[in-house]
């Protein structure tokens, strides 16, 4: 499957990884997210306009100790709770709605890596983790409306090899290793697996083709694998963790509240000085500011208001996570899942109101172009593309009306 006429490959590798270190606890970790998002928000709206890649960014994320902090107790790690990663990402988020979705198919790896892995695996990845490598994801393909995986996985008698394409690649421009779903024939059947592919493996292409208006900085282009030749040790069983109940989906969508909510913090923080300093009052308000205007306080209000409940709603939704990870059974998942999905539903709202609100109280001058203001609704809206929210809506009512279980493919 060859570059297309059009594509040119991505060539620029990662900085060699180097050793993180263990952040100890969760007010560890938030206090480096803190002072990390200070530092990449000052760049941030001419990142986005100039589309400049946070390579050097990325490389300052990971060597915080941030992208280890799901690595278990058992295997070096500090084995953080669930909203704390969520809110770590909210953090960076707020800053750079790009930056912060980066991490999440990085922490989903490492997710199922927890629940499919064997013991040799879990020490091998989770030491890459520690000595400073970053996954990327090759999970979503484009063409097939049945979500059916094209991508596979053949055991050759002259070796395992992978071929297929892969899109919506994020993180994997940054990263050292690229998990990537696939497919084998077992038995007449395709049974999932998650190939944890060093990026700079012979037949490995990726394609810096992502030009979606939002989310430009993510690298969420094309990956392509040319009969790549991987070994056993890299193969993570993946079907198991989709038949039987884990914890992999809810914490995977509960990172993605992290990012809706984070980018809807940033835009709110982004509107106050603008209604301080600059925007006016109608004039039917009668008033000498924007900031006495009542309608204006109103709207700022209701923002805040549902910033906080979404964020009240995501600590909920991290306790059902760990509860579940901590004991996985159809009941326990079925609860994080609905869990995540309040949270999410609610981080969706309060994201895009946000970035509405920020350009419709700032009023004209928040139009300008050079201070890109209008990232934080392009951030958002692109984002919460990510899983209809409709449907969030549909299994929440549907469980607690008559107790029915959503499915677990991982994309409530």
């Amino acid at each position: 499957m060859p570059l297309q006429p059009h594509e040119t490959a991505f060539t620029q590798a990662p900085a060699p990884p180097r050793p993180v270190p263990v952040l100890p606890d969760a007010a560890a970790a938030l206090a480096v997210a803190d002072r990390l998002a200070e530092d990449f928000a000052e760049a941030a709206a001419a990142r986005d306009l100039e589309r400049r890649l946070p390579v050097a960014e990325i490389a300052r994320f990971a060597e915080s100790g941030l992208w280890a902090i799901t690595v278990p107790r058992e295997y070096g790690g500090p084995g953080l709770d669930s909203a704390t990663v969520a809110q770590v990402i909210a953090r960076i988020a707020a800053a750079d709605g790009s930056l912060g979705q980066i991490p999440q198919n990085h922490f989903y790896a490492l997710e199922v890596l927890r629940n499919g892995g064997t013991e040799a695996q879990k020490r091998a990845l989770y030491g890459r983790v520690l000595a400073g490598e970053r996954f990327g994801n090759a999970l979503a393909e484009i063409g097939a409306r049945d979500h059916t995986r094209r991508t596979r996985l053949v055991r050759d008698p002259a070796g395992w090899y992978v071929e297929g394409r892969k899109y919506y690649c994020t993180g994997s421009l940054y990263a050292h290793r690229i998990p990537t779903l696939a497919s084998a024939e077992e038995e007449g059947r395709a049974v999932a697996y998650l190939v944890f592919v060093p990026r700079d493996a012979p037949g490995v292409t990726l394609v810096d083709d992502w030009d979606g208006f939002g989310q430009r900085l993510t690298g969420s282009g094309s990956v392509l694998f040319e009969r790549v030749a991987v070994e056993p040790d890299w193969v993570v069983p993946f079907q198991a963790s989709l038949e039987r109940p884990t914890a992999i989906g809810p914490f995977a969508q509960i990172l993605h509240a992290g990012i809706d909510l984070g980018i809807g913090a940033g835009a709110f923080a982004a509107t106050l000085p603008l209604v301080r300093d600059r925007a006016r009052p109608w004039i039917d308000a009668g008033v000498a500011r924007a900031s006495e205007d009542p309608l204006t306080l109103h709207a700022l209000g209701d923002v805040q208001v549902r910033l906080a409940a979404a964020d009240a709603l995501l600590a909920r939704a991290g306790r059902y996570v760990d509860a579940a990870q901590a004991a996985p059974d159809a009941d326990s998942v079925a609860a994080a899942s609905v869990a995540v999905a309040e949270a999410r539903a609610a981080s969706h709202r309060a994201g895009l109101l946000a970035a509405n609100k920020l350009v419709e109280l700032g009023g004209t001058s928040a139009t300008d172009r050079a201070e890109a203001l209008d990232r934080y609704w392009r951030n958002v809206r692109t984002h919460t593309l990510h899983d209809p929210v409709r449907w969030k809506y549909h299994w929440i009512g549907a469980y607690h009306l008559d107790g029915r279980q959503p499915p677990r493919h991982g994309a409530l």
